[in-house]
């Protein structure tokens, strides 16, 4: 099957890592993973901070839209279009339109509905969303949060699959073997001593529910009395020196930056445990990213996490942006050194069985499948009910 593939949020390349950025070149593997060839149709961000209210994005996806048509009309066309992550900030405004004109079907990984947008500055792009899903024939949740505002939207018939968030696994396997080596190389580097706890923390440094987060996290860092551990921050971003006050100060912490995938990977394999307060997270890719490198997190709870998250087994949970909470799920875990190597050998576990790349990949090929076979079905009774 030829996919065309399309991320309005963040395209796969997008310089910025993220989250967004990583799912989406996940999808685009698993998908290649099941033999399909997947193009990415355009390189198009809808994304807008603020309102579009000059139209350029509408004006540019119309420009796409043109180009799309005329380089599928030379050939090869698309069997499928695959959305990932479209909501009324970064709508899907070619999708649909794409799918509509070359009869083939539409479909949508990690779409939000937000009803309360409907008439407010955001109502262009509330009203595109809803257009795109209503012309959906397969929905893909990798947060169940999403269930209850975009089900309801849906014709009548469509297939709403859950898909657990995932991960290739492979390169946390590698790091593992040199884990040793890499906790060594960043002790000398950072000065820290490697015989103490580490922990990860990972997010851009940016406004919303990122600086919300590191915020939180500074609050419970300060009821943290045991002086024995280091913090490791990992990221960077438009409010990394205001978030650099927050923790200014402190002897325990170190700040990164932002990392390289395989840095990521092996910095996270070469520490003990990973805390994230999760303030607004989707799912937290990075949660997810800390337990396959055998950490136990330390992370405030909200559905998404908790589908990937099981507390008191590969993690704590504790109520979200509650700082007193996350301090006490740290102090324990940073103060019991057994319980931490158990949990993180869970984690590892419970991500390789339930998270991984084939797995995605598999139930991926078989709903798309199914949906391609349903779609021309109903067409061809559809034409036959015209002749």
């Amino acid at each position: 099957m030829r996919i065309a593939f399309y991320a309005p949020m963040k395209p796969p390349h997008h310089p910025t890592p993220s989250g967004d950025r990583r799912m989406a070149r996940l999808l685009m593997q698993a998908l290649r993973d099941a033999e399909h060839t997947v193009d990415l149709a355009s390189s198009l961000r809808s994304w807008r901070a603020e309102p579009d209210t000059g139209r350029s994005v509408a004006d540019a996806a119309a420009r796409e839209i043109g180009l799309l048509q005329e380089a599928y009309a030379r050939g090869p066309t698309p069997d499928l279009w695959f959305t990932y992550h479209l909501y009324h900030k970064a709508p899907d405004w070619i999708g649909p339109t794409i799918a509509d004109a070359r009869s083939i079907p539409y479909c949508v990984a990690e779409a939000s509905f937000a009803p309360k947008q409907a008439a407010g500055p955001w109502a262009e792009g509330h009203d595109q969303v809803q257009k795109a899903l209503k012309r959906c024939d397969s929905v893909f949740f990798l947060n169940p949060n999403d269930h209850a505002c975009v089900t309801p939207v849906l014709k009548p018939g469509c297939p709403c699959i859950d898909l657990k968030p995932f991960l290739d696994l492979a390169p946390f396997l590698a790091a593992r073997r040199t884990a040793a080596r890499v906790r060594h190389a960043l002790a000398d580097r950072l000065e820290i001593d490697p015989g103490q706890c580490w922990l990860a923390a990972v997010g851009m440094m940016r406004p919303g529910a990122k600086r919300a987060s590191y915020a939180v996290l500074a609050k419970a860092l300060k009821r943290v009395e045991i002086a024995d551990f280091r913090l490791l921050l990992i990221g960077d971003g438009p409010d990394r020196e205001s978030i650099e006050q927050e923790f200014a100060g402190d002897p325990r912490v170190r700040f990164l930056g932002a990392l390289a995938p395989e840095g990521l990977i092996e910095t996270l394999s070469a520490c003990d445990a990973a805390v994230w307060p999760s303030i607004d997270e989707a799912f937290g890719l990075g949660l997810l990213e800390a337990q396959a490198a055998g950490l136990p997190v330390v992370s405030g709870e909200n559905q998404g996490v908790a589908n990937m998250v099981m507390h008191g087994e590969t993690g704590l949970l504790t109520p979200p942006g509650d700082a007193e909470a996350l301090a006490d799920g740290l102090a324990r875990l940073i103060a019991d050194p057994g319980r931490r190597a158990a949990m993180g050998e869970a984690a590892r576990a419970h991500v390789a069985a339930k998270h991984g790349l084939a797995a995605a990949s598999r139930r991926l090929d078989d709903a798309l499948r199914d949906c391609l076979t349903r779609f021309h079905a109903v067409r061809g009774r559809d034409e036959g009910a015209l002749q």
